[in-house]
């Protein structure tokens, strides 16, 4: 089981360092043969993921008591692994930016207005997200003046209209009280003529 182990491992060792050392040509070569070796790269990184998995189940395979050093050996294995990968995108990226360059006949200062005007765009956003937010907060603070103004509105009504009921309810009452003194008025003047009647002598 071991033996297998091992040759997964030597063959792994040799592919590494085939794509170690062609990431580090890429930028370097002629766009024709950068694409080509770009190419070849992928499918050696292919194959070398194939050997992990291989090197992963052979591990399985190995009793417990004796997996922890080819654990060990499979967690470095896959960090170089991520590593190759990691150095391979950025080798692609440099690759890409070039070969746009070409195509489109750009120099270095290219990027650099790039990364300028985007920047410009960016301080044009952030102003109208400013304006937006300033506007926003006036709307806000315009609906809750308007709604203070409704509700002091209605309380001004809701005072008017106790004041017309007491109103009504004072009149009403002057009303009654004007009659009440009218008919006392009728009641005093009426004994009054009976008094007086009563004081002429009869013939």
């Amino acid at each position: 089981m071991s033996s297998d182990f091992e040759g997964y491992e030597q063959d792994f060792a040799v592919l590494t360092a085939e794509i170690t050392s062609k990431i580090a040509r890429v930028p370097r070569l002629p766009p024709d043969e950068k694409k080509q070796m770009v190419a070849n790269v992928e499918k050696q990184l292919e194959e070398a993921k194939e050997l992990l998995e291989q090197m992963d189940l052979e591990v399985r395979e190995i009793p417990p008591q004796s997996r922890g050093m080819y654990n060990n050996r499979m967690r470095s294995y896959k960090q170089e692994m991520g590593k190759l990968e990691t150095d391979f995108k950025r080798s692609r990226i440099a690759y890409s930016d070039e070969v746009r360059n070409e195509l489109l006949g750009d120099d270095g200062n290219s990027s650099e207005n790039q990364r300028a005007h985007l920047l410009d765009n960016t301080e044009r956003l952030e102003r109208s997200s400013r304006r937006l937010e300033a506007g926003y907060q006036i709307a806000v603070e315009t609906e809750q003046i308007g709604q203070e103004m409704l509700e002091n509105l209605s309380h001004d009504r809701e005072k008017i209209q106790r004041a017309r009921e007491r109103l009504r309810e004072t009149d009403s009452n002057l009303g009654k009280s004007s009659r009440i003194l009218t008919g006392m008025l009728r009641r005093g003047c009426s004994a009054e003529k009976q008094f007086n009647l009563s004081l002429v002598p009869k013939g």
